[in-house]
């Protein structure tokens, strides 16, 4: 077979042609068509079979259902498919439901959708033991319904699948054509099997098949690189026996769960983004001396998914989820507050690689607990956050963050002190562009630096899990136009900034700074009036009976000079003594 081969194909000859026997794979994600879907595409189908004007072209009128990508596999002689499962899955679906409202199986047109569903055996009779689409999907619980429903055309009360919602969908639909339009009934399938179309995409190669669903699909989510890892680890458990595949197939779902609930990442899935959190620790292990990272696939891929092939890599995933979960919960027990504070503050880091180089920290010198050293790693988020704030005001962008993390793997991964020593800067020049620069509320070094005052004040406490804050004015822009500041520019000094619970900032945004502290300390005569979590804002109310330019000039000289000292502290700057 060549590399690619594309056909075009009505629904008919794409199941009952040799080979046409459909495997979903266990990497694939379980079926999830519902009913709304299964609704748009009765709809469209019957729309097409009878168009309004009443006339319908056998040999020329075409359905266009899309493209199918599939991957042969000639080793199993199998077809597995990797975009196409839920329609596949609903055109059986459909067509079992049709072949069962047939009163004469024995008739030309119930003989032809039976082809469709099933092996045909020599005497002509469907063999209805197996089915033209098998699914092997890991974690996918219904697929024994799936399987009832189409060797007996059957479903009960507890089927409550996918699956069994949809066919009983088919099953009203067709009842209701069968019984008010008897002729619709009897053509209506035969019009879905030969004048449907689809474009079977064949490829004997995974990653062209990939390639080719990627540059094709623009709906739903395409396969990501963790339901292919999860195939590898898969397959690693079943060859181990039952119960050690059901016990990974358990245990996959838990992770998927944690993952989902604590990873949000931009450009990939939660799972996806577990394993780039374990990669940078598989890569400081190997003491790769190149900082080119590749894609995940491309790393875990190699030597044909070796990495995943092992209970020891399953189990320390797991053990990473939960220590991140762990930090999401504000585990007291697991963490300091200073620990959870630190963490809480690099949480508003403009660069996420920070959640990738903690993980890195704690695969590595975690006890055999799980549990880190609490000193210690106070002191390496300490070094880190003042790097990645240090690094977000002198040269933005992830291409310049990711070059000094990675000279310091090794370091790392044996918790020995970090040097940063190629990228310590001078406090002059620093000194200067941080005052020059302008921190607007758009960028995320703004709300970090924020953050990173706030916790200054060792009484500060945790706002409430679940919190959103805003970045708040002090001196309100609508003040401003009524009562100028010197110049414009005072308003987005750092000075006149704090972090404020979104729905306190909501209330007092444009108020007199006299009206803005019965907010920020929560009493404005309503009833259950909550204070702002934020005590220099609560300071602020109680010693300031008005916040001008003086008071927006000192505090900015204050948060200045203090992140200053925190840079030299972490010795990321050099003095001019020290030049010398």
């Amino acid at each position: 077979m060549s590399d690619l081969n594309i056909s075009r194909k009505n629904i008919h000859t794409v199941f009952t042609e040799r080979g046409g026997k459909f495997l979903i794979p266990d990497y694939q994600r379980p079926y999830s068509w519902g009913k709304d879907e299964c609704e748009t595409l009765w709809e469209d189908l019957k729309n097409f079979a009878f168009p309004e004007e009443d006339y319908f072209d056998d040999d020329n009128d075409e359905y266009f259902l899309g493209t199918i990508v599939t991957l042969y596999n000639p080793e199993y002689r199998q077809t597995e498919v990797i975009d196409g499962q839920q329609r596949l899955i609903t055109l059986l679906l459909l067509l079992r439901a049709f072949y069962e409202a047939f009163s004469d199986k024995t008739s030309d047109g119930c003989k032809e959708i039976a082809k469709c569903i099933w092996k045909i055996n020599p005497d002509y009779t469907p063999d209805k033991s197996h089915f033209k689409i098998k699914s092997e999907v890991a974690t996918d619980d219904d697929t024994a319904e799936f399987n009832k429903i189409i060797a007996e055309g059957v479903t009960t009360r507890g089927n409550k699948s996918k699956y069994a919602e949809n066919y009983r969908f088919f099953q009203k639909k067709i009842l209701e054509m069968k019984m008010d339009q008897v002729e619709q009934f009897s053509i209506f399938p035969k019009r879905i099997l030969e004048n449907c179309i689809v474009l079977p995409i064949v490829t004997n190669t995974f990653s062209t098949a990939l390639r080719i669903f990627t540059t094709l699909n623009d709906r739903g989510m395409p396969l990501s690189d963790s339901d292919i890892f999860k195939s590898q680890f898969y397959k690693f458990f079943k060859a181990q026996g039952k119960e050690a595949k059901e016990n990974f197939v358990k245990r996959w779902r838990e992770l998927e769960s944690i993952c989902n609930d604590n990873f949000h990442p931009r450009r990939c899935t939660p799972m996806d983004d577990l394993f780039m959190k374990y990669m940078y620790y598989l890569i400081a292990k190997s003491e790769t001396k190149s900082d080119t990272f590749h894609g995940l696939r491309v790393y875990y891929e190699k030597n044909n998914y070796e990495i995943l092939k092992s209970e020891k890599v399953f189990e320390d995933l797991i053990t990473l989820a939960n220590f991140w979960n762990d930090i999401a919960l504000r585990d007291s027990e697991r963490f300091s507050p200073r620990i959870l504070k630190s963490l809480y503050i690099l949480s508003f880091s403009p660069y996420s690689i920070w959640e990738n180089i903690v993980s890195l920290y704690f695969m590595g010198n975690k006890d055999s607990r799980g549990k880190l050293d609490d000193e210690r790693f106070y002191k390496f988020l300490n070094k880190i956050t003042a790097m990645f704030l240090m690094q977000a005001v002198d040269q933005p962008g992830v291409q310049a963050i990711r070059r000094p993390f990675f000279m310091e793997f090794q370091n790392i991964l044996h918790d020995r002190e970090l040097n940063f020593t190629e990228f310590i800067l001078d406090e002059n020049n620093f000194r200067i562009k941080f005052t020059s620069t302008k921190f607007s509320n758009t960028k995320a070094i703004t709300r970090a630096i924020l953050a990173w005052w706030l916790f200054q004040n060792e009484k500060q406490e945790l706002p409430p899990l679940g919190t959103k804050l805003e970045i708040e004015h002090i001196y309100a822009k609508k003040r401003h136009e009524m009562e100028p500041l010197p110049h414009e520019s005072f308003l987005e000094w750092f000075g006149n900034k704090a972090l404020l619970e979104k729905n306190i900032n909501i209330r007092a945004s444009d108020y007199r700074f006299a009206d803005k502290k019965k907010y920020y300390l929560g009493k404005t005569n309503k009833k259950n009036e909550i204070p702002t979590f934020n005590l220099e804002l609560q300071n602020l109310a109680v010693t300031h009976e008005d916040f001008d330019a003086n008071d927006i000039r000192e505090r900015n000289k204050r948060i200045s000079d203090s992140f200053i000292n925190y840079l030299l502290q972490n010795n990321l700057l050099r003095t001019v003594q020290e030049e010398k």
